[in-house]
């Protein structure tokens, strides 16, 4: 959601920030602008649509200067307008400043500042903030031999409530940018006699992969020959430079037609990585260096309790169900969102994962905040070194599947699954599973990458099914035991990238209401694989067609289906319990993206969503 990005250096500034601002075009947003210092002057170019619209606009501009700040904007507050986008300049003319976040009491600062003597031309919180800045810049010329710059930006944010991710320009500091964040991510790239800020590192990494992740509370003052940074109580901070792993290929969409499709293709070996190194020599049980947890203070654990939003939250709802099958340790799933404003009595003896790929999810960082609060051990699973739920976790595991630029998650949420599988594993073998179980079940995990080969060569197969239920406006996913939230899961995905309202059920529960929206015009996709409730299943879809309902079967291999019963039928392989849910998601990840292509759909950017969600 919304996009940062900075430049200090010697080239010139426009360029760099529209190829920056073009890298985070996956997050979400709606309108974009960019502010470069010109001399004495700041020169803005903003419009509401997509980057190459304001590239367009930039290039009449004809920006020289080599100092700049640009924005992609997801609209909060006011509509999606030219006036609207950032960046935002001051009355005064003298600053300029990008914002991601929410300014809960802007309106009573716009308030003071009108009485000032301040303009405003937008309808946006962020306004606010900058003429706040130029406020306190006028109101305390001297600073005791600090940066004036850096002090009018400090002191303006002691008085905001809520969230942001800021960068800030200044007329009378050529070659200086100020930034802050609070619950809102920022990294500083480190380049060869250049600086780049972003939000995200997908907007850097093709410059330098040497970052600094900027923490809550914390202020950056970039010059053109070094840059500092100070806490919120002027404490100064001794800066560490990490290193990214991964290099602009891994973002770059190669020979696919988009993102998502790229990386639903590369899951097996995404899975592979996720995998890497988390098995004991033997072969019986897992490995984790980072839960920072010993065996025996697991044992202690009465009970887990998993967080995440949208897709992530599926995942939990699939470690639930292995956890408490093959551990026996109950686990509660709650929406990241919910818990932390719900009073919930929790056990003494508890533990809290919280699943999030970006590692920046608002509502995940506030819950994980929340139960550390009340005293409670919180780790952390993440695809993102460096941030913020990884920094404030007590411990926790990488997904290290690389970056995932398609906004609908693939290899995220198919590498959660199968470390929640692996979680299962290592708690039930402290426990009561067996060696001999330990081996066939690690067995089974290993096998999910090739498992997963299998099923995407039928994806020929699978687009001509797409292409025959592109046109429904409605759809039911139904699934039952570790395959319902796989349901939920595929309905989500079908709903973001393609339009189309779906819902996902357990297959038992339909006849308790869902069923009255089946008809010929309302298809159902069902979870039917072999074992113990198959024909349970079978008979939930004779009901549907005994209603004259489409049905699109996803089944195992050698299953007999009654005749009549599917009008489409979708083979996996036979596996393993644990690896089930991986498996069973390809097929519907598939089916999703190329109903999505044929209604003509924007896949890798979809309307009204972001990356990840960093506002609340």
């Amino acid at each position: 959601m919304c996009g940062i990005v900075g430049y200090v250096g010697k080239q010139k500034a426009a360029s760099i920030l529209i190829e920056g601002l073009k890298r985070l075009e996956y997050r979400g947003y709606d309108s974009a602008g960019l502010a470069v210092l010109q001399g004495s002057r700041i020169d803005v170019a903003k419009k509401a649509g997509r980057v190459d619209v304001l590239a367009k606009a930039a290039g009449r501009h004809r920006f020289t200067g080599t100092t700049g700040i640009g924005h992609t904007r997801w609209a909060t507050h006011g509509g999606v307008t030219d006036a609207n986008a950032h960046p935002h300049l001051s009355s005064d003319g003298k600053f300029a400043l990008i914002h991601n976040g929410v300014i809960e009491n802007y309106a009573g600062m716009k308030r003071f500042l009108v009485g000032k003597g301040y303009a405003f031309a937008s309808e946006t919180d962020t306004e606010a903030l900058v003429n706040l800045i130029a406020y306190h810049y006028e109101k305390e010329p001297e600073t005791d031999g600090k940066s004036r710059f850096l002090e009018s930006v400090r002191r303006a944010l002691m008085h905001v409530e809520g969230t942001y991710g800021i960068a800030v320009l200044c007329t009378d500091c050529p070659g200086e940018i100020v930034a802050a964040r609070k619950a809102s991510p920022l990294v500083l790239g480190v380049g060869d006699q250049e600086y780049i800020l972003a939000s995200d590192v997908s907007a850097l990494v093709s410059r330098t992969q040497n970052v600094v992740y900027l923490k809550d509370g914390e202020l950056l003052h970039l010059t053109p020959a070094n840059f500092s940074i100070i806490t919120q109580d002027e404490e100064d901070v001794s800066p560490v430079v990490d290193r990214i792993t991964w290099d602009i290929a891994d973002a770059e969409l190669g020979d696919y037609r988009h993102f998502m499709e790229k990386e639903i293709f590369e899951q097996p070996a995404a899975l592979e990585n996720a995998m890497r190194g988390r098995f004991a020599e033997d072969g019986s049980t897992a490995l984790f260096g980072g839960l920072n947890l010993t065996p025996a203070e697991l044992r202690q654990v009465d009970r887990l309790v998993f967080l995440g939003c949208g897709t992530a939250w599926h995942a939990c709802l699939v470690a639930e169900h292995l956890i408490e099958r093959f551990a026996r340790v109950p686990v509660e799933v709650d929406y990241a969102s919910e818990f932390r404003y719900r009073n919930t009595p929790l056990d003494r003896d508890t533990l809290f994962f919280v699943m999030s790929q970006s590692g920046e999810t608002i509502d995940t960082l506030g819950a994980l905040r929340e139960a550390k609060r009340k005293g409670f051990k919180v780790l952390a699973i993440n695809n993102t070194v460096g941030s913020s739920i990884a920094r404030e976790s007590d411990g926790g595991i990488y997904q290290h599947v690389g970056p995932e630029i398609g906004v609908a998650s693939t290899k995220a949420f198919t590498s959660q699954l199968l470390l929640g599988a692996i979680i299962a594993l290592y708690i039930a073998r402290m426990r009561d599973m067996s060696f001999n179980d330990g081996v066939e079940y690690v067995k089974a995990v290993k096998s999910a990458p090739a498992l997963v080969r299998r099923v995407l060569e039928q994806a020929p197969r699978i687009r001509e099914i797409a292409k025959r239920y592109a046109h429904y406006k409605d759809m039911l996913f139904l699934g039952r035991l570790s395959l319902f939230p796989i349901a939920l899961e595929g309905a989500l995905k079908l709903k973001e990238i393609s339009y189309i309202h779906a819902e996902g059920y357990p297959a038992a529960e339909m006849k308790h209401g869902p069923i009255a929206l089946v008809s010929p015009e309302c298809p159902a996709v069902f979870f039917a694989p072999r074992g113990e409730i198959f024909n349970k299943l079978v008979s939930s879809i004779q009901e549907i067609k005994a209603r004259h309902g489409k049905t699109i079967v996803i089944t195992t291999e050698g299953c007999e289906l009654p005749p009549g019963v599917a009008d489409e039928i979708i083979y996996l392989p036979d596996c393993h319990e644990a690896v089930l849910p991986v498996v069973a998601t390809i097929p519907v990840q598939l089916l999703s993206y190329y109903i999505a292509v044929e209604r003509g759909c924007d896949v890798d950017k979809p309307r009204n969503l972001a990356k990840s969600v960093t506002v609340e």
